[in-house]
């Protein structure tokens, strides 16, 4: 089953006219620059073309008032790329309650004994009180790493993470690290990712690979030896295990990681990463800017990678074996055709249950984009996609993937994609949290797609399994057939009085 244009693609420019037309106009011309519809069409060969670069805005401040699902600079460093760094102790510094909401929520797993040697499910912060805004932090801040060091002499390192209060008061977070860092010679790394930075997470992201750039390369010596197949996962957060599903496989064709990162990561493998022959991204929204300072500064090449369902895998181990020749090509040839009866097992046992039924995506990060094609191995037809936080060149990459009709939103508001549900009413709905049980009262199947819905990995071929599994069990259950929306229930009432006399 795929889409029709002419009737998918009008229906979802009719449902964008709907929506706009509920706002002033003044907010209805700023969000009709996010919303869109694939319509791209190669002229010489009538094949999709894609998104270019203008069809969709983004990475653009949201609309005061508006139910936005963004969220911050701090939430993107701090709770995407440095929290998972395992040996490191991560400081929220500031009032409790931004650590406290970015508490172990992203199940980035690890191991390690918890306490001792990994910290990624602890919360640490500098609890900052009215006088601490009024005096100032850098103190406390330095007794909190004090404090650290006597408690768990074991850590790695320590990245310092401001929230909003010590931007606007002006701690010397920088100062505070370098002192500290010398006293108890460590690693200490500020991250100036205050939460009012920038348009969303994404800045986070950014300003927390400026300070790997800035902190951790070239500071230490770095006893390693390199080999020739030595590769950095750069962007994996292991949620769920994907970042073990991705190395099994980069192993298995004659690869070494030596650096996973963020996810399960050590500070020395950041440390390390300079050495490597080729860093492999997978989230490109989150890690892409570290990627390319290490090919300017040192050379090493990059490439996005895609492990979602078995024909982005093959395409991609292949073309990661490419870089390195005939020898990895060859014993990539060998994984792929090992794990075939998994796959053609897998695709027999759930497409016929899964083909046809429509979904509808609304995620942060790579997945819009990169779970399309396993879906679309299970014979299922994206309707919608769309991206919290992505820029311009997301949607250009997201054009490589979407078919003719596609309905595509950026920073879509609470009310947008409400009514897009409804017009579309999909047979599922792919998002976070907040959307989960919203979604699911309209009598909608959903997963989480943010952390899998405490299922996982994602990634890789038995990742591949997993996930067929879960599109089924959502799709499938029997509980949608179980009960009626509130308002036909209403309209029953009446007849069930009647019935009762």
């Amino acid at each position: 089953m795929g889409l029709d244009y002419e009737n998918d693609g009008a229906l979802h420019a009719k449902l964008i006219e709907d929506v706009l037309s509920q706002y002033p106009d003044k907010a209805a011309k700023r969000r009709k620059k996010h919303l869109s519809v694939a319509t791209s069409k190669d002229e010489a060969g009538g094949e999709d073309k894609g998104l270019s670069e203008c069809d969709v805005k983004s990475n653009i401040k949201s609309i005061p008032g508006v139910m936005t699902i963004r969220g911050c600079a701090y939430a993107g460093s701090k709770g995407v790329v440095w929290g998972p760094v395992k040996d490191m102790v991560h400081i929220s510094h500031g009032p409790v309650g931004c650590g406290h909401y970015s508490w172990s929520q992203r199940r980035n797993y690890y191991v390690g004994t918890t306490g001792i040697d990994t910290f990624v499910t602890m919360q640490f912060t500098s609890d900052f009180q009215e006088k601490d805004i009024v005096f100032g932090g850098d103190k406390k801040l330095e007794k909190v790493i004090d404090e650290i060091e006597g408690l768990f002499p074991l850590n790695g390192g320590i990245s310092v993470q401001s929230e909003c209060p010590i931007g606007l008061i002006g701690d010397d977070i920088e100062a505070v690290s370098r002192k500290k860092a010398k006293e108890h010679e460590k690693t200490i790394v500020p991250v100036r990712c205050e939460g009012f930075r920038g348009v969303s997470q994404s800045l986070g992201h950014h300003i927390a690979n400026d300070a790997i750039r800035d902190w951790v390369f070239d500071k230490n010596d770095v006893a390693f030896e390199s080999g020739p197949y030595d590769v950095n996962v750069v962007g994996d957060y292991n949620i769920g295990g994907d970042a073990w599903a991705s190395r099994i496989l980069l192993e298995e064709i004659g690869l070494r990681v030596v650096g996973n990162w963020s996810g399960d990561a050590t500070l020395a493998e950041i440390e390390r990463a300079p050495k490597a022959k080729l860093n492999l991204i997978h989230c490109y929204r989150s890690m892409n800017y570290i990627c390319r300072h290490m090919e300017e500064k040192y050379g090493i090449a990059w490439m996005e990678y895609n492990f979602f369902g078995p024909s982005q895998i093959e395409a991609s181990l292949r073309n990661i074996a490419k870089h390195f020749g005939p020898e990895i090509e060859e014993k990539t040839e060998k994984v792929i055709a090992k794990y075939r009866p998994l796959v053609d097992a897998v695709i027999a046992k759930y497409r016929p249950r899964l083909e046809g039924n429509t979904v509808m995506l609304y995620v942060g990060g790579l997945r819009p984009r990169h779970v399309i094609t396993a879906y679309e191995d299970l014979g299922m037809v994206i309707v919608g996609t769309g991206y919290e936080f992505a820029h311009n060149d997301d949607y250009q990459r997201t054009g490589h993937y979407v078919k003719n009709g596609t309905l595509v939103y950026d920073d879509v508001t609470g009310y947008e994609l409400e009514k897009f549900i409804e017009g579309i009413r999909p047979d599922l709905v792919g998002s976070g949290i907040k959307e989960k049980y919203p979604v699911q009262k309209m009598g909608i199947p959903f997963r989480q797609m943010h952390s899998w819905d405490y299922s996982g990995p994602y990634h890789g071929y038995d990742g591949f399994a997993i996930f067929a599994r879960d599109m089924d069990l959502a799709i499938n259950n029997p509980v949608w057939g179980l009960y009626r929306a509130p308002w036909k229930k209403m309209k029953d009432a009446p007849l069930r009085a009647v019935a009762a006399e």
